[in-house]
């Protein structure tokens, strides 16, 4: 079970990354054949044991890559071989290769294992490129809204409380930093949270102190890496579509703690809230264009990363304010900070 699991991590690059000479030394160990190749279908990819000659290779991977099943063969030097296809997403992507008498059977769920796991690698990479895709995206949509309303209240304040305004005005170029930081696509929980404070002080001075925030966070989930720019907007949702409505002082908190395995987030407004079907359609990216852009966009994203099981949850209800909840793993392998 550990050689699998550690096969596994070999391909979890896919055939040409650095692990797939240690997938083919583990693989011909497992089979006990003296040599085992790794091809593609632009051919040999990875190897290991005694050398195979190009032309006995060749003619195999030709046989199996016209007929799309396994293939056997006698090679120059008298050796015996076998070729299983490689069917990931039921498609020909190459073929598994042992030399020495190999066992057919084996060979064959020996590719399938193989396979598996590239399918795996493969989705990763795809979760990874709609991530980052994703995050581009979310960028490209950092209000303008919030944006005018903050160089408003900040020429506001230049000739009636010029300290405060070049103390919001540090803030806000902080805040576009932040936002617009290429340093990954991962921050860690402190940076989102810092991020996320000084979004809310700019918005504090925009409701002319209006606005109480609660921020507490459990110093174990500080240093817990997610993906760049989560916090924030749902943040900036809350406010937008939950306290601008709102008549009065508004509230909102940001809290953060551990699960076992999980960091928890959870983003809450005593705002207006909505009913739930409308929080549904914004999810399913369904909802108005004009709400909920950033909710869907790191709810698309969490799930790209960590899988479907992950994701935004909200608890809302018509004048009952929301509740955003976001759980990660603690640890992820490939989640990680610059």
């Amino acid at each position: 079970m550990r050689q699998l699991h550690a096969l596994g991590l070999d391909l979890q690059d896919g055939p040409h990354g650095r692990g797939a000479p240690a997938a083919a030394r583990r693989l011909r160990r497992l089979l006990a054949v003296d040599a085992l190749v790794l091809a593609d279908l632009d051919g040999p990819v990875a190897a290991h044991g005694r050398r195979v000659g190009a032309e006995d290779l060749n003619a195999l991977l030709a046989q199996v890559f016209e007929y799309g099943g396994g293939a056997r063969a006698r090679l120059s030097d008298g050796a015996a071989a076998y070729a299983a296809p490689l069917m990931v997403a039921e498609e020909l992507s190459g073929a598994l290769v042992a030399v020495g008498d190999p066992v057919e059977a084996d060979v064959e769920a020996a590719a399938a294992l193989v396979a598996e796991h590239l399918d795996h690698a493969a989705l990763r990479r795809a979760r990874a490129r709609i991530a980052a895709a994703d995050l581009r995206s979310l960028r490209a949509q950092i209000s303008p809204h919030f944006v005018h309303n903050a160089l408003a209240v900040i020429a506001a304040l230049v000739r009636a409380d010029p300290d405060r305004a070049r103390h919001l005005l540090s803030d806000f170029a902080d805040y576009l930093r932040y936002g617009f930081s290429d340093k990954g696509d991962y921050a860690t929980v402190s940076d989102e949270l810092e991020a996320t404070q000084t979004y809310l002080e700019l918005q504090r001075a925009r409701f002319h102190d209006r606005l109480d925030i609660t921020v507490r966070m459990a110093p174990e989930v500080l240093p817990v890496a997610v993906p760049f720019l989560v916090v924030q907007p749902i943040v900036e949702n809350a406010v937008r579509h939950g306290l601008e409505r709102k008549e009065g002082r508004g509230h909102i908190s940001v809290s953060g703690y551990g699960e076992g395995p999980l960091c928890v987030i959870e983003i809450e407004d005593d705002g207006v809230g909505m009913h739930p079907d409308l929080a549904r359609s914004l999810l399913a990216g369904t909802g108005p264009q004009s709400r909920g852009v950033g909710l869907a966009n790191v709810d698309q994203r969490l799930r790209a990363v960590y899988g479907p099981e992950y994701g935004l949850v909200i608890e809302t209800a018509l004048g009952e304010g929301t509740k955003v909840t976001v759980r990660v793993p603690r640890f992820t392998r490939g989640v990680v900070t610059p």
